[in-house]
């Protein structure tokens, strides 16, 4: 398949395509330079695959949970490109876990099938999820419910810490706060740990039209400001005014 995957939920902008077996890749600084700079990359990154827009099947993106900007930007991106691609006909969206897709980092870089991913959730919070890799079933097995609380209040049993690590973003802020005890390795959800994670997904039934690419929130009250509204909007015109305009009938 030809696919699409990008991640902007922390401060590392993750982009990845993939044509056939082969994958391409791209990593630059997030945060608030993510709105500007993803698409422009996934230009680039979309020339040197030799595909375009309209040679596009899916589009996977990571919905959360993260930073709230990062996630509405991926969600506006993916949404406005899915809605233009193949000439205006539109291709559906996989929104993945981004705590899924720390955790499959973890084992494709440390080989880790037990994690409990953890991503900082700032103020003095974080995002955690158990997930467990099966061998027979070649998938993620993960909380239903993700969780938000301070770093030390996050707790492996004793007889867990040595097969589960800890993975994630949240050691370097929060260091001895968070599990001192424990096995720590830096994962990221990035966009290829996306599309290894993508075939058991649409498998499930995981794709959806372009208009449910939405984001997984955490925290109860998401707020946007008039600033973040304004950006979010310039955004998805952003990207539906790259596409083609479609054949006159």
């Amino acid at each position: 398949m030809n696919l699409l995957a990008f991640d902007s939920s922390t401060d590392t902008l993750s982009i990845a395509v993939q044509r056939g077996d082969a994958v391409w890749q791209h990593t630059a600084p997030g945060g608030p330079q993510a709105s500007a700079a993803l698409i422009p990359a996934i230009q680039r990154l979309l020339a040197e695959a030799g595909l375009s827009f309209d040679t596009l099947e899916l589009i996977v993106f990571g919905r959360g949970p993260g930073s709230f900007t990062g996630l509405r930007t991926a969600c506006a991106v993916a949404q406005g490109l899915a809605f233009g691609a193949r000439h205006g006909q539109g291709v559906p969206v996989l929104p993945v876990d981004t705590l899924l897709a720390v955790a499959e980092e973890a084992r494709r870089q440390h080989g880790c099938t037990q994690v409990l991913a953890v991503l900082d959730a700032r103020m003095n919070e974080v995002y955690s999820a158990r997930c467990t890799w099966s061998d027979a079933t070649q998938r993620w097995q993960a909380d239903a419910d993700f969780g938000l609380c301070a770093p030390e209040a996050l707790a492996l049993p004793d007889a867990d810490l040595a097969t589960w690590a800890v993975a994630g973003n949240a050691h370097t802020p929060y260091g001895e706060r968070l599990l001192p005890q424990a096995r720590h390795v830096l994962a990221l959800p990035t966009a290829t740990a996306l599309l290894r994670l993508a075939p058991a997904l649409l498998a499930a039934g995981g794709a959806v039209p372009a208009s449910e690419a939405l984001p997984r929130y955490i925290r109860d009250k998401v707020a946007n400001t008039t600033a973040e509204r304004e950006a979010m909007r310039a955004q998805a015109s952003l990207a539906a005014s790259t596409q083609p305009s479609p054949p006159a009938p």
